[in-house]
C-alpha cells in the first residue's frame, strides 16, 4: 500500500512529449514517520500511522509525550493496508509516474452563501416589473407538511468540508526535492494539508 501527506503549493502546469499542456497540482511531502503500527493479530487489522513533520530534518527523540508529538508534527493520520515491517519513515519515492491515487482534504471555507452560489439555482427574473428577486430561493414549500422540509436546499454554510478527490494521476515525482505533481485540481487552499492514497489495481 502506498500512502504519505503532504502540503499543497499550488497549480501549475507540465508540458506532455507531444505538446499537451497538463495542469497539475504540486504538492510538498517531506518523509513521514511511521508513529503507530497496526497487526491483524493485535488490533484486529492491519494500518500504519503517518506522521508529517512541521520543517525538513525534525525528528521525534525518545521523549513521546503528546506535547512532543505537537512540536514536532504538524499531523498525524491512519492509513489502513498492509505495510513493511521494517519501515520506519516513507517518502515521495514510493509514487512513479502514471500511478493512480486519491487525494483527501479540507476545501476552502466560504462562510454563508446564498442558494445561487451553493446550490447553483437559477435565480427569479431581473427584468420586466420584478424587484429584489434576482438571488432569491423562491417558495420552500406549500400547505402541507406546514413545515421545512429536512435537506431542503438553502442559504447556510459552504466549504471547510472534507473531500476525496479519486482516480487521480501522478504525472512527476521529485524525491530530491520531496515534490509530487498530480494532474488535475485536489480540494483545500495553498498551504494546506493533504493526504494521498494509492489506488491498487484490480
Amino acid at each position: 500500500m502506498k500512502a504519505l501527506l503532504g502540503r499543497k503549493i499550488g497549480m501549475s502546469q507540465v508540458f506532455s512529449p507531444e505538446g499537451d499542456v497538463i495542469p497539475v497540482t504540486l504538492i510538498s511531502a517531506l518523509p513521514n514517520t511511521v508513529t503507530i503500527r497496526r497487526t491483524v493479530e493485535k488490533d484486529g487489522y492491519a494500518a500504519v500511522q503517518l506522521a508529517l513533520p512541521k520543517k525538513e530534518g525534525a525528528k521525534l527523540g525518545e521523549k513521546r509525550t503528546p506535547n512532543a508529538y505537537k512540536e514536532v508534527f504538524a499531523k498525524r493520520e491512519e492509513f489502513k493496508g498492509e505495510f513493511p515491517a521494517d519501515i520506519e519513515s516513507v517518502g515521495v519515492d514510493q509514487f512513479a509516474q502514471g500511478d493512480a491515487i486519491e487525494v483527501t482534504g479540507v476545501s476552502k471555507g466560504k462562510g454563508n452563501q446564498g442558494v445561487v452560489k451553493r446550490h447553483h439555482f437559477a435565480g427569479g427574473p431581473a427584468s420586466h416589473g420584478h424587484r429584489h428577486v434576482l438571488r432569491r430561493p423562491g417558495s420552500i414549500g406549500g400547505r402541507f407538511p406546514q413545515h421545512v422540509v429536512k435537506g431542503r436546499r438553502m442559504a447556510g454554510r459552504m466549504g471547510a468540508d472534507q473531500v476525496t478527490v479519486k482516480n487521480l494521476e501522478i504525472v512527476q515525482v521529485d524525491a530530491e526535492h520531496n515534490l509530487v505533481a498530480v494532474k488535475g485540481a485536489v480540494p483545500g487552499p495553498r498551504g494546506s494539508i493533504v493526504s494521498i492514497r494509492g489506488i491498487e489495481s484490480k
